[in-house]
């Protein structure tokens, strides 16, 4: 149980030096940092308006295709990088199963593309 704990050492000296370090650089930029905030400094910078509803309201089904489809090739690229490492371990069984996983991301694909979900007014 002991070598157990001796183990997982360097994960929690590592956690408590990043817990420590983040806590330093915050209270360091309220202390360091002039805290003035004017108008300028509150007015909203994302979207470049004011908010002006509820931020519960609806949002065209089209933002969450378009998330969804980030998400898939996001995947897809995590996927490709350990793969393209290991090519030459895996194989042809690597390379054949890898070839059928980039087919079904191309029909959804061309799914969601023939539906028009990725085509704004």
């Amino acid at each position: 149980m002991n070598s157990l704990l001796t183990e997982y050492l360097p994960i929690l000296i590592f956690l408590g030096i990043a817990v420590g370090l983040t806590a330093v650089m915050v209270i360091a930029s309220y202390v360091v940092a002039p805290q003035r905030p004017d108008s300028e400094k509150v007015s909203a910078y994302e979207c470049g308006f004011e908010a002006f509803d509820d931020a519960r309201s609806k949002f065209d089904v089209r933002f969450y295709l378009v998330a969804i489809l980030f998400i898939i090739f996001d995947l897809e690229v995590a996927f490709l990088f350990p793969w393209a490492v290991a090519l030459g371990e895996i194989g042809v069984f690597g390379f054949w199963s890898m070839v059928a996983f980039l087919a079904i991301l191309t029909i959804g694909f061309v799914y969601e593309w023939k539906k028009g979900a990725l085509e704004w007014e």
